[in-house]
């Protein structure tokens, strides 16, 4: 990915003349739309260490304390709502539908983990396990990790960042986030917001920058949360196993969508239509492979045809909603759906609407790809674009099949009429998660765990009290009801003690009388 490295004053704020800076262009037009810092290692070991310095006294506060500086940052989002969705949408090329759904979602993770924070984070009480335990008191609270390093891509510069920082902040971590080098000018502002603005403790900061710039990240944090490529989540997974340091990686899909005879095939073709090119198919649970039962192979291929066709691209006024998808963020993974679209048509594959590259900009037109099978680019790596590969099949198991057979295994879609059918084949199928009648829909449900198998993943985002405390520590403490001058098993050993406590322990843990008593059964033998 080629970035300008530049000294440029498009960026806002104070800088060091001789600091280098990358230069953020509109990928719509390819206008500068702003500058950030390229900070080195230096410079992040710095702004982590003031991390850690503010983050007990952000802890001090408990949880109702840290949900009300998260309200009053929901607050100052909402009063520049249109200010933030511009900058969104000048540094990824969104359609301004695409780009106020990001505010979407930072609206509903922040009123979800406000509401639930405290329980979400509250001691634990547990059961104590056998009678010779019954005197004790036992209870799971947690701690959490100092210092977080999250780390996002660049194809949601608002909702990808706010997904996971605030379950971070309710849990008590200081954060040091690390934004794409293509789109950070979004999240640089909410970080400001949230440190001038409404004079929240600075326990959240923005570490701007390159690959470098990741990489100090890792080293200097307590856990990480990376949201992007498998090749880079499994240079951080392993970073952070060098270091023993938990890690939560939320990697690439090729999301399979999977429509049966029986479904509903007009809902079901809007649906993949927008799941497969939301965003300009910029996102990780989007849909790129559909398998359709034969019987409504047809009907089905030629509804979503006619709908992709009808789709307008571009970036839009402000405000107007008049396009429904925009840019793609980078020339790169523009030529990387070319070359999938190519690939595809070299081993016979067909374009029924789309196929090419527009000259004004980082756009793809929207594409149906028909006639393709697993040897294609298309249907084995991550296309990443606003492509949609559909493939005809006999019937249920090889729609499974083709399914499953993939690297990937983030998330899916089933469409049948039937619900025992749904359940049995949801339990087939090998991805995170299964939205069964829609498209992405599982994906923000926040009480349930949204994360990868196979390669698209380790861990999980979200997932009820989940997405609070796998940012936390669990520690356990036993504590006794009774105090007793001494224990059954303290020094000095006493045979005759001894013999009482084993014969007590067997009595307690055996399920038939002969072994309660310790008496020889047949063909057995006894020691003494």
């Amino acid at each position: 990915m080629t970035i300008d490295r530049t000294v440029s004053d498009a960026a806002p704020g104070h800088r060091d003349d001789d600091r280098p800076q990358i230069a953020v262009r509109c990928p719509a037009d390819g206008r500068i739309v702003g500058a950030v810092d390229d900070l080195d290692a230096a410079e992040v070991a710095r702004i982590c260490e003031e991390l850690r310095t503010a983050q007990p006294e952000w802890e001090a506060l408990g949880p109702r304390g840290r949900i009300g500086y998260l309200l009053r940052w929901l607050d100052w989002l909402l009063d520049n709502e249109e200010r933030l969705l511009r900058l969104v949408q000048a540094e990824a090329g969104k359609s301004w539908a695409d780009a106020s759904m990001e505010m979407a979602v930072a609206i509903d993770v922040i009123n979800y983990f406000a509401n639930n924070a405290e329980s979400f984070l509250a001691d634990r009480a547990v059961r104590p396990a056998g009678l010779a335990n019954a005197i004790r008191r036992l209870r799971v609270q947690v701690r959490p990790h100092q210092l977080v390093g999250l780390i996002t891509p660049w194809n949601g510069p608002l909702a990808g960042p706010m997904m996971d920082v605030v379950g971070a902040l309710v849990a008590g971590a200081a954060v040091a986030s690390k934004p794409s080098e293509v789109t950070p000018l979004t999240w640089r502002e909410v970080v400001r917001g949230w440190r001038e603005d409404i004079g929240a403790p600075p326990v959240l900061d923005v570490v701007t920058g390159g690959g470098a710039a990741g990489a100090a990240v890792v080293d200097r944090v307590d856990m990480v949360m990376f949201t992007g490529s498998v090749r880079t989540g499994r240079n951080i997974a392993v970073r952070c196993a060098e270091r023993l340091i938990p890690c939560s990686l939320e990697l690439g899909g090729k999301d399979a969508f999977i429509v049966l005879a029986d479904a509903d095939v007009e809902r079901a073709a809007t649906a993949a239509v927008w799941g497969a090119m939301t965003n300009s198919g910029q996102a990780c649970i989007g849909v790129e492979r559909v398998y359709v039962e034969a019987p409504v192979y047809d009907e089905f291929v030629a509804k979503v045809t006619e709908k992709v066709a009808a789709l307008r691209q571009g970036m839009d006024a402000p405000g107007s909603f008049t396009t429904d998808i925009g840019a793609m963020v980078t020339a790169e993974q523009v030529d990387i759906v070319a070359d999938h679209v190519q690939d595809a048509l070299d081993k016979g594959a067909r374009v029924l609407t789309g196929g090419q590259r527009r000259t004004d900009g980082n756009f793809f037109e929207p594409t149906v790809l028909v006639d393709v099978d697993h040897s294609m680019r298309c249907m084995r790596e991550e296309t990443f674009g606003p492509t949609m590969a559909i493939m005809e099949v006999g019937d249920e198991n090889e729609a499974i099949a083709l399914a499953n057979d993939s690297d990937y295994g983030l998330s899916s879609s089933l469409w049948t009429r039937d619900p025992r059918r749904a359940d049995r084949l949801s339990r087939r199928i090998e991805a995170g998660s299964v939205s069964v009648n829609n498209a992405l829909v599982a994906t923000f449900q926040l009480p349930v765990p949204m994360g990868g198998w196979k390669n698209s993943g380790l861990g999980t985002r979200f997932g009820g009290a989940q997405g609070v405390l796998k940012y936390c520590r669990q520690q356990s403490v036993v504590q006794d009801r009774v105090s007793l001058k001494t224990e059954p098993l303290w020094y000095p050993i006493i045979p005759a003690k001894s013999r009482v406590v084993a014969r007590v322990s067997r009595l307690l843990g055996a399920h038939d009388w002969r072994r309660r008593l310790g008496r020889r059964g047949d063909g057995g033998s006894s020691r003494r």
